[in-house]
């Protein structure tokens, strides 16, 4: 049996790492998957893997958590909040000594995932290694065994940044296929890497299953799933919601996620007198999220980007209708206007109010983009999903 690494920085919960798990309970049915982080943030998995599937930490180290979330807030520009953050857990506390040695443990750290990265993969015997982050595509394509297939997996959109986009292709450029979640970036990358060996697949992100049961549309409730970040426009969600619940005071709104600006979110609703409107429930797994879904009625999605947007897979999937801006890319290849869902142009607040309340107001409507919100997940199912994986590993065996 034919081995595949995925090569992976760490394995807490994100967008990234929920495709990584789907993509190794996929392959596991024909051959031998291992998941290889560079740290841990985490002691248990956010997400399922088939028992099968073995994962590999090159760092043990405590630090990578709080780190993590400290380079977070700084790649963000987040500055006044990382101060907070630091003040709370060192200055406030006087621990100038251990802020010392954690900076110094984690500069050593940053430099080490390299090296621990390296050693691996030179070692490795796996046919085919997959990389899902741009420096791990150019350490791949350095340092990767020549008789290994090399696969890179970009799941971020370059959102017009050229700056961003010629990284990414510099970084494929020595490897041999370039998977893209979707057909926007397939066209956008296909047409930079012409002149390089490294071939263009596009493979969305898969759907692992659809639920029996569908959402009957009934409940007074709007749901939202994703990390609690900038760029998935939580708190324009929350600006938005104060607006409709004055004139639809029943209708309660479940978010569902865990980041750096819950707190934010928590003093917002508080502000607002929303705390019986609003509930935050933080990080869930997949059996929870549908039972939430199930009772839901509408799903809205306000983020600024979007690459692919499972989330909303998986609303849909629960014959839910979705809303969501156009900014958010990945919204536009699943959603089809009108049919089953709404785009939002330009960020416009008010005419997404007004879309949601005319769906308030209008069963028919509802149930009607519901079923074809149904019909679209059919798709991005594992089986469908899963024949492209196959197809593309078995053509990279004929590369010259």
């Amino acid at each position: 049996m034919k081995k595949v690494s995925i090569l992976s920085l760490h394995f807490g919960y994100g967008g990234i790492e929920k495709s990584i798990a789907a993509l190794a309970n996929i392959l596991i049915k024909k051959y031998e998957v291992e998941i290889v982080c560079i740290y841990k943030l985490q002691e248990k998995e956010a997400f399922y893997l088939d028992e099968r599937v073995k994962i590999k930490y090159l760092i043990n180290s405590n630090l990578a958590k709080k780190m993590e979330k400290y380079k977070l807030l700084l790649f963000k520009g987040r500055f006044i909040k990382l101060f907070k953050l630091l003040w709370n857990d060192y200055f406030k506390k006087l621990k100038i000594g251990t802020f010392c040695k954690d900076a110094y443990d984690s500069i050593t750290m940053y430099f080490k995932r390299k090296k621990v990265m390296k050693k691996y993969l030179q070692s490795c015997d796996s046919h085919y290694i997959i990389s899902t982050r741009d420096f791990l595509n150019t350490l791949l394509g350095r340092y990767g065994r020549t008789t290994a297939i090399k696969i890179g997996w970009e799941h971020n959109h370059h959102h017009g940044n050229s700056k961003y986009a010629d990284k990414i292709v510099q970084s494929v450029k020595d490897l041999d296929a370039f998977v893209l979640v979707s057909n926007d970036l397939y066209a956008f990358y296909k047409e930079k890497l012409k002149t390089y060996k490294c071939r263009c697949y596009y493979i969305p992100n898969v759907l692992e299953d659809i639920p029996k049961q569908v959402s009957k549309l009934e409940e007074k409730r709007i749901a939202s799933v994703g990390r609690l970040s900038r760029e998935k426009g939580f708190m324009d969600l929350l600006k938005l919601y104060d607006l409709l619940v004055k004139d639809y005071p029943d209708w309660v709104l479940d978010i569902i996620g865990d980041g750096v600006l819950k707190n934010n979110l928590e003093e917002y609703i508080k502000t607002h007198n929303l705390e019986n409107k609003v509930t935050l429930h933080g990080f869930q797994d997949k059996e929870y999220i549908d039972k939430v879904l199930n009772k839901s009625s509408l799903y809205v999605m306000t983020s600024y980007t979007e690459s692919f947007g499972i989330v909303l897979l998986e609303a849909m999937s629960h014959g839910i209708p979705c809303l969501a801006y156009d900014s958010a890319e990945g919204a536009c290849e699943i959603i089809q206007d009108g049919e089953n869902g709404y785009l939002v142009k330009n960020r416009d607040c008010q005419e997404m109010i007004k879309k949601i309340k005319m769906l308030i107001e209008n069963k028919e409507q509802r149930k009607k983009l519901g079923i074809e919100a149904r019909k679209r997940v059919k798709s991005y199912t594992s089986d469908v999903v899963g024949a492209k994986w196959y197809n593309l590993l078995e053509e990279s065996d004929n590369y010259e």
